[in-house]
């Protein structure tokens, strides 16, 4: 049952909603802004609507995953690595020759079904962050790890608190271009042109 709960969640975490979405405005978003199939850049390309869509699909994505884990494995450990799968579904989709986004909404799903507190607490520290820095990226950094830290005051199991902290640690990976960008002062802001 475990590898097919992590195969599952995987397979979840695979499906392209950005992609989805786009095709449905004749777009192939993989080749519009920053190529990247997640919401911000459906949000940049398509608009609003297209990507409060995709953002909520991708979110729903690791909700699913992690609930997966929850109903069927029972133990934290296996309940994370079901989230994780579904962050590394997106990251790396089978359906797109291992390509994909760079999972920050996938992994608020996975906080969703976990622990729905630091969720909430998360989910407020992105809006705040993007209303004052205008830096979708820049949330997608700091949030991981203020929700480890979250989860450690409240007590949380270890395997979430690791996960959490190691999707920190991927979710600086994927932004590197982002980190550079924001230095030199030419990443975009959420709500600018060009």
């Amino acid at each position: 049952m475990h590898a097919i709960v992590i195969i599952a969640a995987y397979l979840i975490g695979s499906v392209p909603f950005g992609v989805i979405v786009a095709c449905f405005f004749q777009i192939d978003i993989t080749k519009q802004g920053s190529g990247n199939i997640g919401a911000t850049n459906v949000l940049r390309t398509l608009g609003a609507l297209p990507g409060i869509l995709v953002l909520v699909l991708d979110l729903l994505k690791g909700t699913f995953a992690a609930y997966l884990g929850i109903i069927f494995l029972h133990d934290p450990l296996w309940v994370v690595l079901a989230g994780v799968f579904a962050i590394l579904g997106h990251m790396f989709s089978i359906y797109l020759r291992f390509k994909g986004g760079k999972g920050a909404a996938v992994g608020l799903g996975v906080l969703l079904a976990i622990t729905p507190e630091v969720f909430l607490i998360s989910a407020v520290l992105v809006i705040l962050i993007v209303a004052i820095t205008r830096y979708v990226s820049l949330a997608s950094m700091i949030v991981p790890i203020i929700a480890a830290l979250l989860m450690v005051y409240l007590n949380k199991p270890l395997p979430y608190i690791i996960s959490t902290i190691i999707v920190f640690v991927v979710m600086v990976i994927k932004h590197k271009s982002n980190i550079k960008r924001i230095i030199s002062g030419t990443e975009r802001k959420i709500g600018k042109n060009g």
